[in-house]
């Protein structure tokens, strides 16, 4: 039997365990990627391990995220960032050369090696042939000091793409129906592999919109084969070398098969307030816009913004819509002012943004109320635009600027040939600009670097170990599809990310304001605070802050109906136990302010991941499971990964 390309990548890399879907497998980590929102924690926690320098391929410090810096805690970051890395042997990218997505797969990523990262888009790199897997960063402080990675050994999805794009149809729209196809839930453990006669047809840029909305499907990454258009696209970039070619044997065999017409696509949009919610552009039309919004890291390609430039030349931004453009790498950016796009883009009325998240994360271009924003990004969640009452929509380009220039929701096709508009056949250049001068390269003398630690700034708070047994209240009961961005607020909110105690304040504020007050009054009553989940709970981002502040507060576990796997694995790291209903029905007969004891938790672990939970207010008994490898039981017990590594 032949391999897929991704069995053939985890096969090289493995350090601990085999190939056996299901079972935990352990990875050697070439290279890691962190942003400030969540490196800064990472890079705490990698000084407490107390290793001299790191010890991957490559390893680079991003700063992207909260490049706003309204007030001094940002800035603060910032340098210390800055500091840390050149101390212990990492590149930083400074703020304004771009998303860290975007500048990876242009300037470092290499087909066949494996990419940490600590942001959930990380799988972007799938697009050159990576394997490029999001988690939280103190799995990324880890293999920073060379530890491997644990997964769980995946099933591999292949997903044939046949045809070829018809005009006006974008890499997004493919994204998008790949949603349509898997929805964002019940993925936990697979990684989708891109492959057909239609791959041929898809530039790298375009490959690498598709791997980073797979964030959005829960897949563990995605991946697309390193062919001709991988070493054209590395050789533009004075990368040639780099290249390698790689894809499955021809008789590779799969745990599911999935067939994509591309030539059968339409433009489409993920309607509010889920990525999954998609609907057809077509059955949108008319509805008002009021903001557009173009960039990010799934859409902030070259090849984006030509065929924006191209789209606008002659034309004006509608008055009633407000519009803004973020290239997605200060390469971009160099391109388009040189070649003249910058131009008819700001003659057009587009407003143009930094080369940072940004409007993604909803730290700046919050839409004015009740308004309708469409947006290139990747992410829709309520309130995630800093705009509660705003309803966000997620679509192309193409889409976006046609949309931006009628001042409606609008096909593109019907754009197209009301205007008699041809469409903007685009080629890569064959050379990019490649300008490194806003990447700094650490230390030859790393003994001599000061590290700056603003008032902001605390050391990384730890857990205790796990208690023998929990005499819980439920802090509060949540419902299906709790995002991260629920759980801890981004946007402005993260510059709070290395100051624990503050950011903890802000733990479910969209929900209920009071839930870190009530926390604390548990613990204070000498009882253990946990969380009640619906389905899927934790989407979204690999923040891992969404564990890190709940464990702050006493939150010792969290009972859901399915979790994702970067969150739980996020919990597992900072001591809380992440269970689940074996009977989903029993989620119903447990409310706010109920009590709940589990005896002899560690007991019960040892046994089996069968656990016993029993409801005093209810005199209810409830079955779950603790879905945990033994390692994660050994985190969990110890009161997390930090101690556990310290103390081993």
């Amino acid at each position: 039997m032949g391999k897929s390309l991704t069995r053939k990548i985890l096969e090289e890399h493995l350090i601990e365990g085999m190939w056996n879907p299901g079972t935990e497998i352990g990875i050697k980590i070439d290279q890691t990627l962190t942003q400030d929102a969540t490196g800064t924690m990472a890079y705490l926690q990698f000084e407490a391990m107390g290793i001299p320098r790191v010890k991957t391929e490559l390893s680079v410090s991003y700063i992207d995220h909260n490049t706003v810096q309204v007030g001094f805690e940002n800035a603060d970051d910032h340098l210390y960032l800055q500091t840390v890395a050149s101390r212990y042997g990492i590149r930083l990218s400074r703020a304004g050369n771009g998303v860290c997505h975007q500048v990876h797969v242009e300037r470092f990523g290499v087909p066949g090696k494996t990419l940490l990262g600590s942001d959930s888009h990380t799988p972007t790199g799938g697009g050159i042939g990576m394997l490029a897997i999001g988690a939280g960063g103190l799995d990324v402080a880890v293999a920073m000091g060379g530890g491997a990675f644990y997964l769980t050994c995946p099933k591999v999805v292949r997903v044939n793409l046949t045809g070829r794009l018809r005009p006006w149809v974008s890499a997004k729209d493919v994204a998008l129906k790949m949603l349509e196809i898997f929805s964002t839930q019940g993925n936990v453990g697979s990684i989708v592999e891109y492959d057909g006669f239609g791959v041929a047809t898809l530039s790298v840029p375009e490959r690498a919109t598709i791997t980073n909305m797979g964030a959005e499907l829960g897949v563990t990454t995605s991946i697309f084969p390193s062919d001709e258009a991988t070493r054209r696209f590395l050789e533009a970039q004075g990368r040639g070398s780099s290249w390698r070619k790689l894809g499955a044997d021809p008789d590779a065999e799969y745990d599911r098969d999935i067939e994509v017409d591309l030539s059968a696509l339409e433009p489409l949009a993920a309607c509010p307030h889920s990525p999954g919610n998609v609907k057809k552009v077509s059955e949108l039309k008319g509805t008002p816009v009021d903001q557009v919004l173009i960039g990010s890291c799934t859409n902030g390609s070259y090849l984006d913004f030509r065929r924006v430039a191209e789209i606008v030349k002659g034309k004006k931004i509608h008055p009633r819509v407000s519009t803004g453009l973020a290239p997605g790498s200060r390469q971009v950016l160099q391109m388009l002012s040189r070649e003249g796009d910058l131009f008819e883009i700001v003659t057009a009325g587009v407003r143009i943004l930094e080369s940072a998240c940004g409007f993604c994360i909803g730290n700046s271009m919050s839409p004015k109320t009740d308004s309708v924003s469409l947006r290139t990004s990747n992410r829709n969640f309520l309130n995630r635009s800093g705009t509660k009452s705003a309803k966000v929509y997620l679509v192309s380009p193409e889409t976006a600027i046609v949309s931006a220039l009628t001042g409606e929701f609008t096909d593109p096709r019907t754009f197209a040939q009301e205007n008699k508009i041809e469409w903007p056949k685009i080629e890569l250049p064959g050379k990019f600009i490649a300008d490194d001068s806003m990447i700094l390269m650490p230390s030859e003398k790393p003994e001599s670097v000061e590290i700056f630690r603003g008032p902001n700034i605390g050391n990384p708070p730890r857990n205790d170990r796990f208690p023998e047994s929990l005499n819980s209240e439920v802090a509060i009961k949540i419902g299906d599809k709790i995002t991260t961005d629920h759980i801890i607020p981004a946007g402005a909110r993260m510059k709070y990310r290395s100051n624990v105690p503050k950011y903890s304040e802000f733990v479910f504020e969209n929900i209920d304001s009071e839930f870190h007050v009530r926390c604390k009054s548990i613990m204070e009553s000498k009882k253990n605070a946990i969380i009640v989940g619906g389905e899927s709970y934790g989407q979204g981002s690999s923040r891992e802050h969404a564990a890190l502040c709940p464990m702050y507060l006493g939150v010792k576990a969290v009972l859901a109906k399915s979790m994702e796997r970067i969150h739980q694995a996020n919990l597992c790291n900072f001591g809380i136990l992440p269970l689940n209903f074996m009977d989903s029905n029993d989620y119903d007969t447990i409310d706010q302010g109920d009590k709940l004891t589990i005896s002899d938790v560690r007991g019960q672990l040892s046994r089996g991941n069968e656990i016993s939970v029993i409801n005093e207010t209810k005199n209810k008994q409830y079955r779950v499971t603790a879905v945990l490898s033994e390692r994660q039981r050994d985190y969990v017990l110890a009161g997390g990964l930090l101690n556990y590594t310290t103390t081993k």
